[in-house]
Order: structure tokens, then C-alpha cells, then sequence
């Protein structure tokens, strides 16, 4: 278990799933969730490769902080087929202050865990993270 600069500690899970995502593709998505009381980051839920953008996108409570990872497909303008690992810091206007500072604080730590993450978006409603802004930013 690694130990975030917040005193939050990383769960050995959320590395082995994301080590599985980026290795394997064995899943589409990941949601990692703080656990207060426990001081640690949890897995919260997790996508499987048919699932797809809107899985992911409705798996983000609404008034709550969560992390994400994000297998994303694509074509690039030369006809490639290829995939981009995105980071999402997942912040929305509706959540607590508390639980605000908390991801923030939290959140350089945790990715560092996560070794192979190529593109970091920051999101505080779902407009910032659509499938164009994705589209754009893998490119």
C-alpha cells in the first residue's frame, strides 16, 4: 500500500487493475473512489471493454469526487487504429468543498501510482470531458 502526500494511502488493487487495463485492455474504464475513514484509494467501479463512453460517463456520481482512467480508441487522420490512456480527475461544482480538497490534494500522488497514464483531464461537469474534447486531445 503506497502512501499519498494527503495522508491518503493507495490500495494495491487500484495499481494491479490499472497494470491489467493498460496490458491486457481488460477493462474500458476504472473509477477509484477516496475512502475517507479509511484514508485510502479504492477501486469504486469498473468497466468492461464492451462498455462504452456513456457506460463510463454515467458511472460518475454527480455530487461526488471520484478519479477515472479511461482506455479511449481511435483513428488517426491516417487511417490507424490506436488507444490513449486519459486520466480524470473528476471534480463537479455540485460536491462538497471538503471532498473537493481532498481529490485535489490527493491527486498528483495517486497518478504517479498509476505509471503509463498519457493524457490528464480535469472535469467539473460532464461538457469537460465529452468525446470531442477526448477526440482532441489524443491526437
Amino acid at each position: 500500500m503506497a502512501n499519498a502526500a494527503s495522508g491518503m494511502a493507495v490500495d494495491d488493487e487500484c495499481k494491479l487493475k490499472f497494470l491489467e487495463l493498460k496490458a491486457k485492455r481488460t477493462y474500458r474504464f476504472i473509477v477509484y473512489k477516496i475512502e475517507e475513514k479509511q484514508k485510502q484509494v479504492i477501486v469504486d467501479k469498473i468497466g468492461e471493454p464492451t462498455e462504452t463512453y456513456d457506460d463510463f460517463t454515467a458511472s460518475l456520481p454527480a455530487d461526488e469526487c471520484r478519479y477515472a482512467v479511461y482506455d479511449f480508441d481511435f483513428v488517426t487522420p491516417e487511417n490507424c487504429q490506436k488507444s490513449k490512456i486519459f486520466f480524470i480527475a473528476w471534480s463537479p461544482d455540485t460536491s462538497r468543498v471538503r471532498n473537493k480538497m481532498i481529490y485535489a490534494s490527493s491527486k498528483d500522488r495517486f497518478k504517479r501510482e498509476l505509471d503509463g497514464i498519457q493524457v490528464e483531464l480535469q472535469a467539473t461537469d460532464p461538457s469537460e470531458m465529452g468525446l470531442d474534447v477526448f477526440k482532441s486531445r489524443a491526437n
